[in-house]
């Protein structure tokens, strides 16, 4: 059976986070992409250590699936002339270098899209093509004007990034959409058009009930490490071997909860009636709740406040989620041989479920330049 992007083609002109993840989410549901790298390549090749059994960056591993790879040099003018002889053939086209760059090389949307006007030019940047066009649009930066730093950590503590490059994360999924969203109008209109993401409008789309807030009170909430700002008890609480997280979301589950910690007076309490109540007064909630979750594991607190319809987890390590995940039949790991070599290769599964035609993993992230032959064919096959 067909996957749902068979028969589009894309050039990825990305490289590092965003723009690789969005174009290999399109490879894993049948688009054909082609990596365009310079002759010193995807900066992620060289960020390493870790790397995987066979060498490679973990990094340029994670986003670079059902890719080719060739080898431009925007500074040749046969390689510009080649580049965009492909480019005449192709559906999608992604790029996140600094605004304004490829203007120089006739590489900007405005010049290809005379040559393809199906041409679906998907802009990825820090800021925006306006007045930030010249700030340099790294995760950590953005994590910190954009505001999410300011929410992250401890009260007493100083601001926090996330500890995943989530911004990047958020505008790869961003353009996946925008991507897909102008194919479908182009199914209608027979024209290609821009998509522009950035990563500052990402985070703060991505911060939703707390930008929310912001808009509707004038006031930025502030740090409170693991506790929400709108329910309680909604946090991680100490265990006798580590950390539990408890999320009640009702009336109901914080009567269950407090049966379950053989202090059954606490949901008569007057401070903790509702869950009102229990937000003013979150700071002696925890305080007498850890005085119980102390005493067991946070895996004996888990299985119990589960059992019992309290939304509780053990905090896990990354291998520990894998191995739940693995539990729950989620098959969060793709395994696949490399078609050159023969050698079984494993990958992050795509979270996105299709019944009928499923995310499939075809070749493993390419070497630079793997298929250089592509680009004296001037055409995307």
């Amino acid at each position: 059976m067909g996957q749902p992007l068979e028969g589009i083609k894309v050039i990825d002109l990305s490289r590092i986070l965003a723009g690789p993840l969005c174009t290999m989410t399109l490879g894993d549901f049948g688009a054909q992409v082609l990596k365009v790298e310079s002759p010193a390549g995807d900066e992620t090749r060289g960020w390493i250590p870790p790397v995987t059994a066979h060498g490679v960056s973990t990094y340029y591993w994670s986003v670079n699936r059902n890719k080719e790879s060739i080898i431009a040099d925007f500074t040749n003018a046969d390689h510009l002339t080649r580049l965009q002889e492909l480019i005449q053939d192709a559906d999608v086209l992604v790029e996140n270098f600094r605004p304004g760059v490829l203007s120089k090389f006739g590489m900007d949307y405005e010049s290809l899209k005379r040559q393809n006007p199906r041409l679906i030019y998907c802009s990825i940047s820090g800021f925006g093509e306006q007045q930030g066009a010249e700030l340099p649009g790294f995760d950590l930066l953005v994590q910190a004007v954009g505001g999410l730093m300011s929410i992250t950590g401890e009260p007493e503590g100083t601001p926090s990034k996330v500890g995943v490059a989530l911004v990047d994360v958020l505008a790869a999924q961003n353009a996946v959409a925008g991507i897909l969203l102008a194919l479908r109008e182009r199914e209608s209109s027979g024209q290609g058009q821009r998509v522009s993401i950035n990563l500052l409008s990402s985070v703060l789309a991505g911060m939703t009930n707390q930008t929310s807030s912001t808009l509707a009170t004038g006031q930025s909430p502030a740090r409170m490490g693991n506790a929400h700002p709108s329910i309680a008890p909604y946090e991680t609480f100490r265990a006798s071997d580590g950390v539990v997280a408890i999320a009640v979301g009702n009336d109901r589950q914080f009567s269950a909860l407090c049966h379950q910690l053989g202090a059954p007076a606490l949901a008569d309490d007057p401070r903790f009636l509702t869950n009102a109540d229990r937000v003013a007064h979150r700071v002696e909630l925890k305080i007498l709740i850890e005085n119980v979750t102390t005493q067991r594991s946070a895996a004996t607190w888990a299985e119990q406040l589960m059992s019992a319809g309290v939304p509780a987890g053990k905090v896990n390590t990354i291998a520990e989620a894998l191995q739940f995940a693995q539990d729950l039949g989620l098959e969060p790991v793709a395994e696949m041989k490399d078609p050159e070599t023969g050698e079984p290769t494993t990958h992050i599964a795509s979270p996105i479920g299709l019944s009928r035609t499923a995310a499939q993993y075809r070749t493993p992230p390419p070497a630079h330049g793997q298929h250089q032959e592509l680009f004296e064919l001037k055409t995307y096959r």
